[in-house]
């Protein structure tokens, strides 16, 4: 027998809060992408020039790494049907997790499935009431969540503001304290202060967690942004996702054995989740070995970056000062970002519009990779200097 259901109010609020995004150009739709990740895509039926993609090495559609994950899956399968801690640690893992390590300089090294996650399993593994944990107020979101899930006294400082830094630390009487920050920032692009960070840890007897999401693979002759800034120490604890530069998924925490140990005991999105497949781990053994190889590709991307910012560098804009492969924007309002990417799509140009609650100013985000090529940059210059100047 079927029946009219009653309306369920709590829906009737999802759906004045939609309207409310939507009246606020803050409204967010997916777009569904019909071809591999590259520097070129095909979105709606048609070939675009894509500057969205984090793949900043253009080596998430590499032919070695497609063969190799291939070859994973036929000698491993395709899931890994359980828990690292249960049976679901194979061999690849481990030994991904070796080489990881000895990449980053660290003692020992553990595979997580994402960088969110990673994020999520070692803050509150590491932290809870009565401690302190100390945070950039640009921090990505998943930094943020991992602060507020451990449940230790959460204070933010201005963005890279090292005096504030400080001052939260000298007045902290918490036994345990961590400073949480991004080492390139997701929508900034800028690099953090983390040898002054370091030596406020050191001082203030603290722990650095250091999220190199952005960094690995593109800095540091693809180590990362501790090896860019020739900084190390038993204080850092360090992350970095394997999706980005190293083109597959996944990320990682390199740090002292004792706290790795620690991690595999007590991180509970460590435990409590089923392991990647250990294609993934196969996959990334070839894409390490084309960032340790393929120097060119980095070359490449500062070519591209050099290129960026000095094309638009007298354009009716706001760049903001990163030199990494992340170059914002910024605009006056979120109509300004929506129009302006609209305007570069119907070119054939994909840059992301990025709103608040996302960043605290609209821009557009500009990601430039390696899979570009000098003519693709020149013409994306061109392009936004056209539609600048058609927006007045």
């Amino acid at each position: 027998m079927s029946h009219t259901a009653a309306p369920v109010p709590v829906f009737q609020l999802m759906a004045d809060e939609l309207a409310e995004r939507q009246a606020s150009s803050l409204y967010r739709n997916r777009r569904v992408i019909d071809s591999p990740q590259g520097a070129r895509v095909q979105l709606n039926g048609r070939e675009v020039l894509n500057f969205c993609s984090n793949d900043y090495l253009g080596l998430a559609n590499h032919p070695a790494i497609v063969a190799a994950a291939q070859q994973g899956a036929a000698e491993w399968g395709v899931g890994s049907g359980a828990a690292h801690l249960v049976t679901g640690h194979f061999t690849p893992q481990h030994t991904l997790e070796e080489r990881l390590a000895a990449l980053s300089g660290k003692p020992a090294a553990i595979l997580v499935s994402t960088g969110f996650m990673a994020n999520l399993a070692v803050i509150p593994a590491l932290l809870g009431r009565g401690d302190a944990v100390f945070a950039d107020k640009l921090n990505h979101a998943s930094l943020n969540d991992a602060c507020q899930l451990a449940r230790a006294d959460f204070k933010r400082f201005a963005h890279n503001d090292v005096a504030q830094l400080e001052r939260l630390l000298s007045e902290s009487t918490s036994k345990r304290k961590l400073i949480a920050v991004d080492a390139v920032f997701s929508m900034d692009g800028d690099i953090a202060p983390l040898a002054e960070m370091l030596a406020l840890a050191e001082k203030y007897d603290a722990l650095l967690y250091i999220d190199d999401a952005h960094g690995f693979g593109v800095l540091g002759d693809g180590r990362g942004t501790l090896a860019e800034l020739g900084i190390d120490s038993p204080r850092i604890i360090y992350m970095a996702t394997l999706g980005k530069g190293a083109g597959v998924a996944g990320a990682y925490i390199a740090a002292e054995q004792v706290v790795i140990d620690y991690l595999i005991n007590t991180a509970r999105a460590y435990i409590y989740t089923t392991a990647a497949p250990p294609l993934l781990a196969c996959a990334l053994h070839a894409s390490l070995d084309i960032i340790e190889q393929d120097v060119e590709r980095r070359a490449r991307l500062q070519r591209h970056i050099a290129t960026f910012r000095a094309a638009l560098a007298d354009a009716p804009c706001e760049l903001l000062p990163s030199s990494t492969a992340i170059q914002p924007i910024i605009v006056k309002d979120n109509a300004t970002a929506l129009a302006l990417s609209q305007a570069l799509l119907d070119a054939d140009i994909l840059v992301a519009a990025i709103r608040p609650p996302t960043v605290p100013t609209p821009r557009l985000r500009v990601t430039l990779s390696a899979a570009h090529s000098d003519a693709d940059v020149k013409l994306l210059c061109r392009e936004i200097r056209r539609v600048l100047a058609a927006q007045g």
